[in-house]
C-alpha cells in the first residue's frame, strides 16, 4: 500500500524540499499552497501524514490542525514553525498536532518525525484499549486508558499529575509502550535524586577532560533516550538553573554535552510528573513558568486509590498473585480483610496497598490473610457517614514516609491494647484478633518487646 503525505506551504522552495525528502523515503506527496486547497485534498485523498506551515495566505496551520481533528482524527499532522516560536508550536500541539519542526528545516530531524508519525498512524488503527499493566475496571481507570490510547499517538509532552504512589510512572510507561517509540528506550529519571553538581552531566553527558574526574566521554540521559521517551519524575525538584537548560534542550531538540564545542540533535519525547502542585510553584516563583508551559502541553491526572476504591479487590488479587508466584504459595484474603481494605483511605495509594499485602503475607499464620494481619491505621479509616477519610493526613506529613507514620500508629495501638489488659500479652493479642506469635513479632519489630517480661 502506497504511503501518502500532504504538504501545505505557500513557499514553492519549501514544498519542493519537503517533497524531495519524502519521495526519497518512498512516500508519495501531494502539495497545497493554502488552507482552502488543502481541505479539498484532505476530503478526497486518504493520507498517512500531513505537514503544514503555520503562516498561510488564507489562514494558518491551526485551521488545518482543527479541521483534521474534527474530520480525520487518526491522521497525524505536524506543523512547521519559525525558529524560536515555541508558543505557536505548543498551541498547535494543544489543538491536536502530532509534533512540530523548526525552520530552517533539519532534514534528518524531519525524516525521524515522518517515520514516527507514520508508525503512529498504523497504531491508531488498533481497536485495543489501554495497557494490561494498568489494572482496574472503574470508570476513572477506563477514562484513563482511553486517554493513554489517544496520547500514545501524539508526540506532545504530557504532564502526569497525581498523588504519590498512584502509578504515574506506570502511566508514562503505558503511553510509551503503546506509541510509535515502543521499540526504543524508555528512560525514567528521578529529578530529585540527582546531586545538583552532577545534574548537567547526567542529563546532557560530558566529554573526557571536561572536569576533574571526567576520565572518558559519557552520554547523558537525553542521548540514552534518543528515539524513545525520557520520563522526568519529580520534575518539580529541578533547581532553577537546570530548568533553564532543560527548557532550551526541549525547544531546540538539541543538547550540548559538558565540555563539547557543538550541539547534538536529539529525538526524544518528554513525559514528566510530580506529586507537587506545579501551578502553585510557578505562582511562588519556585518553578519557571515557561518550562511549565512547555511540559504541560497536555495534562493527564492519575486518580488516587480513594477515587477508585471499587478496584481494590482486583488490585489486591494482582499483588497476592505476584507474591504467590515468587514464593510458590497460594494465599487469599478473608472476607473481613477485604472489607477492611475497602474502608481504608490509602494515603500512600497503590504503592501502600502493595506494601500492606507484602507485610500481611509475612505476618499471617497461614495462607489466609485476616484483618489483624493488615495492620491498618485506625486514623485512616473512611467514615461511613460521609465516605471521607477521617482527616489524620496532616499527622502523616510530619513523618519522612508513610511506613514510618504507620509504624508509629501501630505502636500506639499495641501500647493501648497492652495497657488496657495490664500488659498481658496473650490477652492483648486476643483483643486485637491476632495470634500471640504475630503479636510478639510486632512488638519486637517496633522495639516494644521486653525480654525480662515473664509473659
Amino acid at each position: 500500500m502506497t504511503t501518502k503525505a500532504l504538504i501545505i506551504d505557500d513557499e514553492p522552495d519549501i514544498r519542493e524540499l519537503l517533497s524531495i525528502t519524502l519521495n526519497r523515503m518512498d512516500i508519495k506527496t501531494e502539495v497545497a499552497a493554502d488552507v482552502a486547497s488543502a481541505k479539498k485534498l484532505l476530503d478526497k485523498i486518504s493520507f498517512n501524514i500531513c505537514l503544514t506551515d503555520m503562516k498561510l495566505p488564507d489562514g494558518n496551520g491551526l485551521d488545518i490542525v482543527k479541521h483534521v481533528q474534527q474530520t480525520l482524527p487518526d491522521l497525524p499532522i505536524a506543523v512547521i514553525t519559525a525558529h524560536g516560536n515555541m508558543d505557536t508550536a505548543v498551541q498547535a500541539m494543544k489543538a491536536g498536532a502530532f509534533d512540530f519542526v523548526n525552520k530552517p528545516i533539519d532534514i534528518n530531524a524531519l525524516r525521524k518525525l515522518v517515520s514516527t508519525a507514520i508508525s503512529s498512524n498504523k497504531i491508531g488503527n488498533s481497536k485495543s484499549l489501554g495497557s494490561d499493566e494498568i489494572i482496574g475496571d472503574s470508570p476513572s481507570i477506563h477514562a484513563l486508558k482511553v486517554s493513554i490510547n489517544k496520547l500514545a499517538r501524539s508526540q506532545a509532552p504530557v504532564y502526569v499529575s497525581g498523588e504519590s504512589g498512584s502509578g504515574k510512572e506506570l502511566v508514562a510507561r503505558s503511553i510509551h509502550k503503546q506509541g510509535a517509540r515502543a521499540s526504543n528506550p524508555f528512560i525514567p529519571v528521578n529529578c530529585g535524586a540527582i546531586p545538583k553538581e552532577l545534574m548537567e552531566s547526567e542529563f546532557f553527558g560530558h566529554k573526557k577532560g571536561a572536569f576533574t574526574g571526567a576520565t572518558q566521554d559519557k552520554i547523558g540521559l537525553f542521548q540514552a533516550a534518543d528515539g524513545g521517551t525520557l520520563f522526568l519524575d519529580e520534575v518539580a525538584d529541578l533547581p532553577l538553573d537546570m530548568q533553564v537548560k532543560l527548557l532550551r534542550a526541549i525547544q531546540e531538540k538539541a543538547i550540548r554535552p559538558v565540555g563539547a564545542h557543538g550541539e547534538i540533535s536529539i529525538d526524544v519525547r518528554i513525559l514528566s510528573a510530580t506529586h507537587k502542585n506545579l501551578q502553585n510553584l510557578v505562582e511562588n516563583d519556585e518553578f519557571r513558568q515557561d518550562l511549565f508551559y512547555r511540559l504541560n502541553v497536555i495534562q493527564l491526572n492519575v486518580p488516587s486509590l480513594r477515587e477508585r476504591s471499587e478496584d481494590i479487590p482486583v488490585l489486591a488479587q494482582h499483588f497476592l498473585n505476584k507474591i504467590d508466584s515468587e514464593n510458590k504459595t497460594k494465599s487469599t484474603l478473608s472476607k473481613g480483610a477485604l472489607a477492611e481494605l475497602g474502608r481504608y483511605s490509602f494515603p500512600g495509594n497503590i504503592r501502600e496497598l502493595e506494601n500492606i499485602l507484602e507485610r500481611a503475607y509475612t505476618l499471617c499464620d497461614n495462607e489466609i490473610i485476616e484483618v489483624g494481619d493488615l495492620l491498618l491505621s485506625a486514623s485512616q479509616k473512611i467514615s461511613p457517614k460521609d465516605n471521607q477519610p477521617i482527616n489524620y493526613y496532616n499527622n502523616c506529613l510530619k513523618f519522612p514516609s508513610i511506613d514510618e507514620y504507620i509504624a508509629e500508629v501501630e505502636k500506639e495501638i499495641l501500647s493501648d491494647a497492652l495497657e488496657h489488659v495490664r500488659w498481658n500479652k496473650t490477652l492483648a493479642a486476643k483483643k486485637l484478633g491476632i495470634s500471640f506469635r504475630s503479636f510478639r513479632y510486632r512488638l519486637s519489630k517496633l522495639g516494644l518487646a521486653d525480654e525480662n517480661d515473664p509473659d
